[in-house]
């Protein structure tokens, strides 16, 4: 078998010396090495399949190279756990791997799960729910950098950035939409406020009215819940035995299952779609938004962004506390990285019906 290359094989090829090598191809050549000596060594590194030894290396700048991810349910949740795809695929461009814990929706466990990463030497923490909430943050966070996804600290004097979906622009964009294509009447079905992210989404609905100097309708604003049946009877309210010239010609809706049930009670009620009512949904949800009959238009949540974003300014943190900057107990607070939702155009949205 033949033998693997060492730093030093490396360095007699080059024609350095093993301390050269090492600096660069650990990052560090710029102002120690010339440069004509760096490419020396890189083409050395290539030409003999050399790769520095990544354990050696974390041993020597004391770090493990590991990231904890604490999730509430994302682990087992086949929408949200694209966050924490995004934030693996940037960990692992940067030579780190992730462990991931999942309390399954118990807040008892999240001072355990953190600090059971935090026995296996984690570099850095991430938090990460299913649906945009606030945190009761678990203290021990604190030990080493940190920073939230799809969630926020809820402590006034908060300390973790978050990095979260813009729901507001979500909400105003996918008014703008139908707006764009004629209509005026316009209803907003969501769920409940205990989330933040309906009235947000309510909120970017209104904006988008100000914009046009248009007033809501305050009776087409229902909130309702989030499930299939709540969009059903949500829009059995607007529509059933309502003249067609009093009924809204869109209807938003604050996520892709009660979309579904807007469709449904138009199929109840005779009416086409988009031809008669446009429906539009929000999240983008896997295996339901673009199998529906028709197809919906929607507000595609930023998971994967959100996640890439987050490891992108946690790995920043982490490698210039490496560097000789003190840690102090947490990332700076720099407040909340809105990262925009994108409109899906599909089938389920057209031009407002001839005669209104």
């Amino acid at each position: 078998m033949n033998r693997k290359a060492t730093a030093l094989d490396v360095a007699k090829l080059a024609g350095v010396s093993r301390s050269a090598v090492s600096l660069v191809l650990n990052g560090r050549g710029d102002g120690n090495v010339a440069r004509e000596s760096q490419q020396r060594i890189r083409e050395a590194a290539a030409a003999l399949s050399y790769s520095p030894n990544k354990i050696a290396l974390s041993l020597r700048n004391q770090q493990s190279r590991v990231i904890g991810i604490v999730s509430d349910q994302v682990v087992t949740s086949p929408f949200d756990g694209n966050i924490i795809a995004g934030a693996d695929a940037v960990a692992r461009s940067h030579g780190f791997v992730t462990v991931v814990m999942d309390t399954e929706l118990d807040a008892s466990r999240d001072e355990s799960a953190v600090e059971t990463l935090l026995d296996r030497q984690v570099d850095g923490l991430i938090y990460v729910t299913v649906g945009l909430r606030p945190l009761h943050v678990p203290p021990n966070m604190a030990r080493v950098p940190s920073i939230l996804a799809n969630c926020f600290d809820e402590r006034p004097d908060w300390r973790l950035p978050a990095v979260i979906p813009d729901e507001v622009r979500g909400g105003r964009e996918a008014a703008e939409h139908v707006m764009a294509l004629g209509h005026r009447d316009i209803a907003f079905l969501a769920g409940d406020s205990l989330t933040p992210a309906a009235p947000r989404r309510i909120a970017g609905y209104r904006e988008a009215f100000g914009a046009m100097g248009t007033e809501v309708k305050e009776d087409w604003v229902l909130q309702v819940g989030w499930d299939i049946e709540d969009g059903f009877h949500g829009a059995m309210k607007l529509l059933d035995g309502v003249h067609p010239a009093m009924r809204p010609t869109a209807i938003l809706c604050a996520n892709d299952r009660l979309a579904i049930g807007v469709v449904l009670a138009c199929y109840r009620l005779g009416l086409d779609v988009p031809q008669d009512i446009s429906v539009m949904g929000y999240d983008d949800e896997f295996r339901v938004a673009k199998t529906m009959v028709p197809a919906l238009t929607t507000m595609a949540l930023p998971l994967r962004e959100m996640g890439a974003s987050a490891m992108t300014s946690l790995l920043a943190e982490v490698e210039a506390t490496s560097n000789g900057k003190n840690y102090d107990g947490g990332l700076v607070a720099s407040g909340e990285t809105m990262v925009p939702c994108r409109l899906v155009l599909r089938d389920s949205t057209g031009p407002v019906p001839a005669g209104r």
